[in-house]
């Protein structure tokens, strides 16, 4: 099939790669310098496969700005676009979805949209009432960061929001690029495929919250985290996974999605998932408790990024602690090896790791690494397994 995709960001590059391998893809995006990078082959993004496939001569892929070009291209045009929460409206802002379909259908009326951007459930529909096509279908993915085109080459299912042979089509496409080509597919109506997206992810942010909560209280009462942790874990029911104490849970998705289920309950009863948007809240109000405890007058923050082997910390975690920190009018200072900035929102950034190591007071670390070992002492972390 000829692909274009639209937005090259974590999602939109990854299919990009991912289909490049037995389809013809044409890749856009507004951003000049990643378009140049990209045609030199280097990523734009920290993840090992991507740079390993931006390697490979044998992809098809042209990179392009050129829009009319990427829509008279395809045969189907995936929107891989930001849709973050806005907290005003209470609903994610698709504009952005939108954009896209309102100029490729002025340049091509009978385009066909696949939509992996996050929406909200009932969005298809009232994107097709509004442009008057039944050409858009939503197939949510399920990418972790640092590891979008790994998880796409190894999917833990295809979802496609259509059931029909066009669906049919579109999930064998997806999978025959894959490595394993064994994934679960499934092909729902298009609500049930938006539902299963917030709900997925929801419930990934309910269980960082759980183990959180249980750190919390241990933590309270002077208990061994990782010693209930690893009893509770034992149970098969609940198994060892995705259980090391954090900060929060941040990053591109959780929390908008669980934010925008929350908006999708407001005639349905519930408790829980409020309660999960709110516990996210209340753990960085800890967090941030434990470490004015301490008394520092200058509290060191190691590394921005939510994930080691990472380079985003947009809606890190950390960040929510920072804010609590210099609310008490304590100086915070950031080390943080991708930022070219000398300051992060108000705050130094200190580029000299030993500097940095021997200003901080107490140096706050989502995640524990080697270089912090000699200043143990000084580290606040919740890191219990030294992973993600």
């Amino acid at each position: 099939m000829k692909i274009s995709v639209f937005g090259l960001g974590y999602v939109g590059l990854a299919n990009a790669l991912l289909l490049g391998q037995n389809e013809e893809v044409m890749a856009y995006d507004i951003v000049d310098a990643k378009i140049e990078m990209l045609n030199n082959k280097i990523s734009p993004l920290v993840d090992s496969e991507v740079s390993e496939f931006l390697s490979r001569d044998d992809l098809n892929i042209t990179w392009t700005q050129d829009f009319e070009a990427a829509v008279n291209f395809a045969d189907y045009l995936i929107i891989a676009t930001p849709t973050d929460y806005n907290s005003e409206e209470n609903f994610f802002d698709t504009s952005t979805v939108e954009n896209v379909i309102e100029r490729a259908l002025a340049i091509k009326p009978d385009a066909n949209f696949i939509i992996k951007s996050t929406i909200p459930v009932g969005y298809v529909d009232s994107a097709k009432a509004k442009f008057g096509t039944e050409n858009i279908i939503f197939s949510p993915e399920f990418l972790r960061e640092g590891k979008a085109l790994y998880d796409n080459l190894y999917p833990s299912r295809i979802i496609i929001g259509e059931n029909s042979d066009r669906g049919a089509e579109l999930a064998q496409m997806f999978l025959r690029n894959t490595v394993e080509k064994n994934a679960p597919v499934l092909l729902v109506a298009d609500k049930e495929a938006e539902a299963i997206k917030l709900f997925a992810n929801t419930y990934l942010a309910l269980r960082v919250s759980y183990f959180n909560e249980l750190d919390t209280y241990a933590e309270t009462h002077g208990l061994n985290t990782r010693q209930i942790i690893d009893g509770v874990g034992l149970d098969p029911r609940i198994g060892s996974h995705y259980n090391n104490p954090s900060f929060g849970y941040g990053g591109y998705c959780l929390p908008k999605d669980t934010k925008q289920l929350l908006a999708n309950y407001r005639d349905v009863p519930q408790n829980l998932i409020e309660a999960i948007v709110d516990a996210n809240t209340t753990r960085k109000d800890f967090v941030a408790s434990q470490i004015v405890k301490r008394n520092p007058k200058v509290v060191g923050i190691y590394r921005l990024t939510m994930k080691a082997n990472s380079d985003n910390f947009r809606y890190s975690s950390i960040q929510g602690i920072m804010k609590r920190i210099k609310a008490k009018g304590i100086e915070v200072v950031v080390y943080e090896p991708t930022l070219k900035e000398s300051e992060f929102f108000n705050s130094r950034v200190i580029n000299d790791f030993d500097e940095f190591k021997k200003v901080s007071d107490v140096i706050v670390a989502n995640r524990l690494e080697d270089a912090l070992k000699d200043v143990q002492d000084k580290v606040y972390t919740r890191d219990l397994y030294a992973r993600d």
